[in-house]
């Protein structure tokens, strides 16, 4: 992910995401640079369902990577994302 990309999710992720969710078991990143890792309980921040059946792309202690729906426990049901144009 490159630099621009990284901000805008944290910029993202700062105000909500598309949702939380809770770790309910430990995470070690398999593919470094892609996954998100963390400990059971973390709270991550939803940035995106993705392509992949049953990952999401999220934001935990300031690393944006994905994650597997079945490594945690979803705060009620996810928003739908609103892709609106920037005006500069």
């Amino acid at each position: 992910m490159n630099a621009h990309d990284l901000a805008r999710w944290t910029r993202f992720a700062t105000k909500g995401g598309i949702g939380r969710c809770t770790a309910v078991v430990d995470c070690v990143a398999q593919e470094m640079g892609e996954d998100l890792m963390f400990l059971k309980d973390d709270e991550i921040t939803v940035l995106m369902q993705l392509p992949e059946e049953g990952f999401y792309l999220g934001h935990c202690e300031g690393v944006v990577g994905r994650f597997s729906a079945k490594d945690v426990r979803f705060h009620g049901k996810l928003k739908k994302p609103v892709i609106t144009k920037r005006t500069s």
